[in-house]
C-alpha cells in the first residue's frame, strides 16, 4: 500500500446575481461566487487536493475554463468526473479536510450537511471546517471566498 497527499486551494470574487454554492450545498445569500462552474470554492480546493495526491494535475487541467467545460456545470459533477480519474489511476481516497476561508457565511450549523454531501460523492470521510482572516486580506473585506483541502488517497491493492 502507497499513501499520497494533496493539497487543494481555490478563490473566487462574490457576484450579484449567481447562486451561493459552497460543498455542493446551496446558502441563502444575495451573492454567490464568480466562475464558469457554479464557483464552489470547496468542492474545488477538493478536486484539485485528489487530483494533486494521485499525481494527474489540476482542476484546470480536466475542466478548463472554456467552451469544452459547460457553463455553470455543478462542482460535485466535475468532483464526481475527478474521482472516476482518480480510481482509473489506481487509488482511492481515504480521506479528506476541507478549510473555508471568509467573512461570511457562517457554516456552523450547515457542517455536517456538507460532510455528508462530500462524503458521499468521495466515498470517505470528508471534514469541513473554516476560519476568518480578522477582516485581513480580499475575504476579510468581504470580496470572496477562499478554500484550503488536503486529500489523502492510497493504492488499491
Amino acid at each position: 500500500m502507497t499513501l499520497r497527499v494533496g493539497l487543494g486551494v481555490d478563490a473566487h470574487a462574490f457576484a450579484d446575481g449567481v447562486p451561493l454554492v459552497l460543498g455542493g450545498v446551496a446558502f441563502d445569500s444575495p451573492r454567490g461566487l464568480a466562475g464558469h462552474s457554479d464557483g464552489d470554492v470547496i468542492t474545488h480546493a477538493l478536486i484539485d487536493a485528489v487530483l494533486g495526491a494521485a499525481g494527474l494535475g489540476d482542476i484546470g487541467s480536466l475542466f478548463p475554463s472554456d467552451a469544452s467545460t459547460p457553463e455553470g456545470v455543478s462542482s460535485l459533477d466535475l468532483l464526481r468526473h475527478a474521482l472516476t480519474q482518480v480510481r482509473d489511476a489506481g487509488y482511492t481516497v481515504v480521506n479528506a479536510d476541507c478549510i473555508l476561508v471568509g467573512e461570511q457565511p457562517r457554516i456552523a450549523d450547515r457542517r455536517t450537511e456538507l460532510e455528508r454531501v462530500l462524503a458521499e460523492i468521495v466515498a470517505a470521510p470528508v471534514s469541513v471546517r473554516a476560519t476568518t482572516t480578522d477582516r485581513l486580506g480580499f475575504t476579510g473585506r468581504g470580496e470572496g471566498l477562499a478554500a484550503q483541502a488536503v486529500g489523502l488517497v492510497e493504492t488499491v491493492a
